[in-house]
Formats: C-alpha cells, sequence, structure tokens
C-alpha cells in the first residue's frame, strides 16, 4: 500500500473533516437537534481491528454499508450502537423504534444515503471527481459481523485499508455514530492526483 507523507495525510484529514461536517449537518437537520463530530482519524488499519473501536466484536449495532462508485471506488460503513439506533429512530418515527421493522431498516438505510450524499459530494467538488453512493444495505447485528459483511464487500482490496473514521453526537449525547471511508488503494492514487491538479 502507498505511503503518504504527514502533508498529504493530513489535507485528507481536512478534507475528511469539511466532509463529514456537512454529513453531520445534514444529520442535524434531521433529527432537529444540534450534531457534533471528533476530528476524523485518517490510518492505515486492519479491518479485522474495528469491532475493538466498537467496544467489542459482540456489541449489537445497526451497520449501513454503501459502496462508492465512479472516479474513486471503495465503501462507506455507518456504525450506530444498538442504543444510538433506537435513540435516532425513536426521533424520526415518533416513537417507532424497532431498528429490525421494516420502516426502522428502511430509515437507517435512509439516513446512510443522506450522510453518504452529503460527505462525497463535498469530496467530489472539492476534487473535481464523480464519486457516487451505491444503494444502502443495513445489517443489525454483533460489530463483529457486521465488519465482516463489509470485508466481504472489500474482499478484492485486501484486510487492510485506509480509514478515514470520525466519531460524531447529538448534544443529548443518546445518539452516537462511526462514519469510516474505506476507499480502495487505487483509488487513494486518484484522490492523490486530483489533489495534485487542484494544488498545482
Amino acid at each position: 500500500m502507498k505511503k503518504l507523507s504527514e502533508g498529504e495525510l493530513d489535507f485528507l484529514r481536512e478534507l475528511s473533516n469539511i466532509g463529514v461536517g456537512h454529513a453531520a449537518t445534514a444529520l442535524s437537520q434531521l433529527i432537529g437537534r444540534q450534531v457534533g463530530m471528533r476530528v476524523p482519524k485518517v490510518t492505515i488499519v486492519d479491518l479485522s481491528s474495528v469491532p475493538e473501536l466498537m467496544g467489542g466484536s459482540e456489541k449489537i449495532v445497526s451497520g449501513v454499508y454503501l459502496q462508492v462508485l465512479g472516479d474513486a471506488r471503495g465503501g462507506i460503513l455507518l456504525i450506530f450502537p444498538d442504543e444510538s439506533s433506537k435513540a435516532l429512530l425513536k426521533l424520526l418515527l415518533k416513537g417507532e423504534e424497532d431498528p429490525l421493522s421494516e420502516m426502522g431498516m428502511s430509515t437507517l438505510k435512509e439516513v446512510g444515503n443522506i450522510l453518504a450524499s452529503a460527505y462525497l459530494s463535498v469530496l467530489g467538488n472539492m476534487l473535481d471527481i464523480t464519486l457516487i453512493p451505491s444503494i444502502p444495505s443495513l445489517a443489525h447485528d454483533m460489530v463483529g459481523a457486521v465488519v465482516d459483511l463489509v470485508l466481504i464487500n472489500l474482499g478484492e482490496v485486501g484486510d487492510t485499508a485506509f480509514v478515514f473514521e470520525t466519531e460524531f453526537y447529538d448534544i443529548a449525547e443518546d445518539i452516537k455514530g462511526h462514519f469510516f471511508l474505506l476507499p480502495d488503494p487505487d483509488s487513494i492514487d486518484v484522490i492523490m492526483k486530483a489533489i495534485k491538479r487542484k494544488n498545482g
């Protein structure tokens, strides 16, 4: 996997920061409450270590996964701990909070779609490249199983990936989520070339 300089990583971090800022604004408008976010981390990780970030592989979560299509490819994974997905649904559906109901699943997928679209739209505009989210899929399971599903989708890329990870949360702190962008290795080159063009 290509080694990036600290300056390049900083630039990617800043790009991701702006992208997730727009996604957080979209979530805030959706739920009618202020949403904050932590500064994004840009790291190369073994994806099998992601469950530990979420508090252990047996923690129940709702995971929304979308493929990134267009000039750069990869995946976006949104993970909501079970209590957060229920709190989110309660706000959006005025009482309905079962993430496994048809309405609950549809709503969580739509939240994922809105956040991914907001994020990719900003990145695409800033880099002059086309980034399109696929139709989202949802898994409500132990976080280890959710990550395994993503690994199957990213199988041709390998288990190690660039991970742009951001945590976001609402003011009441009862909705938290993790946002991961997982570009494939070739797409890192596409993104870096686009950055050089923009800065050229």
